[in-house]
């Protein structure tokens, strides 16, 4: 840290950024809008690619963001083990020369492949030391790796962050963005003790003013709910998520005890099912993706404030640290 702000990392040097925080893919929720004021404010924003529903949609959000900044952005591509075909919208970012492409969930191989040599930085979620040295051995330019405490899809290993990042620091090269549990400047100075390059946050930004799509019901989830009111989520799958405790989501976790398939399941955890509470409001009919830092959330201030206010918080817990060594010297 200096006396100016938060100093530069190999994170901010990478993605040409401001501010080492990322924001999260969020399906459903990480459009134009969002993407654009993360960017203004110093971050990386992006925007969610299997959210959308054709190319030329992902077209028109990319050039949105274009539009509104001209600071770096990304494109989330979440291809996961029942996700769309993506090779198409990829074309689409690698022509509109979207500077960074993430990728979560599914194998990055065939995205990290077809990157090469466009001169887009490439980022991979990770969940275990394993999968962040096969993404560096895949020529992955860094990778975030989410704890147990995020929301949406994690790791089977329910390691949680505190431990996970510095073991994943300890084992590749490349940068490392800290994920899961972090929602203010004392996570992201956490996250720099623990080795990271920077964070990312997901839900964190869906409390924002700039989360155009989050319905206010679901906001409200977020601002009242405590560490403990989130689940797990599609374990009998594979596929571990964490969500906001619903109607919804604890009769999905009744189904996997009974033993249901995907087929079964599908109607439940589907988009659809999403977006009847993220967009619509529908509490009882729908669930949301959240994570534990939900306990930690008041408000929903823009985005420019939020990250503005975690530099100043981080600022003060590094003056706290400073005077407690010097008071022991």
């Amino acid at each position: 840290m200096t006396r100016r702000g938060i100093v530069k990392t190999r994170l901010t040097s990478l993605l040409q950024i401001k501010r080492p925080i990322i924001q999260g893919g969020l399906a459903y929720l990480a459009y134009a809008d969002l993407a654009a004021a993360v960017s203004r404010a110093g971050g990386l924003g992006q925007i969610t690619a299997m959210s959308l529903s054709s190319s030329s949609e992902l077209e028109r959000e990319i050039n949105k963001v274009y539009e509104q900044t001209d600071q770096p952005f990304g494109v989330n591509f979440a291809i996961g083990q029942h996700g769309r075909p993506y090779e198409e919208m990829l074309e689409v970012a690698i022509e509109k020369k979207v500077p960074v492409i993430s990728m979560t969930g599914g194998n990055p191989q065939p995205l990290l492949e077809r990157l090469q040599g466009t001169g887009t930085a490439t980022l991979v979620l990770v969940s275990s030391v394993r999968q962040a040295q096969k993404a560096e051995a895949l020529g992955a330019d860094a990778v975030m790796a989410v704890g147990q405490e995020g929301g949406g899809h994690l790791g089977r290993d329910d390691t949680g962050t505190m431990v996970l990042i510095p073991r994943v620091v300890d084992a590749v090269s490349i940068p490392v963005a800290a994920s899961g549990g972090i929602g203010d400047g004392r996570g992201l100075l956490a996250a720099l003790a623990l080795g990271a390059d920077g964070i990312e946050m997901g839900t964190r930004f869906i409390a924002t003013k700039e989360c155009l799509h989050a319905h206010q019901a679901y906001q409200s989830l977020i601002l009242q709910g405590s560490e403990n009111d989130t689940v797990v989520i599609k374990r009998t799958l594979g596929a571990p998520a964490r969500a906001l405790d619903t109607r919804t989501t604890r009769l999905i976790l009744e189904k996997e005890g009974q033993g249901a398939t995907y087929d079964h399941l599908q109607p439940l955890i589907s988009g659809q099912t999403n977006k009847k509470l993220i967009h619509e409001g529908h509490i009882d009919e729908g669930f949301g993706w959240a994570g534990q830092v939900i306990g930690m959330i008041d408000d929903v201030p823009s985005v420019a404030d939020l990250l503005e206010r975690m530099e100043e918080e981080a600022q003060a817990r590094v003056k706290r640290c400073q005077e407690a060594v010097d008071n022991n010297g």
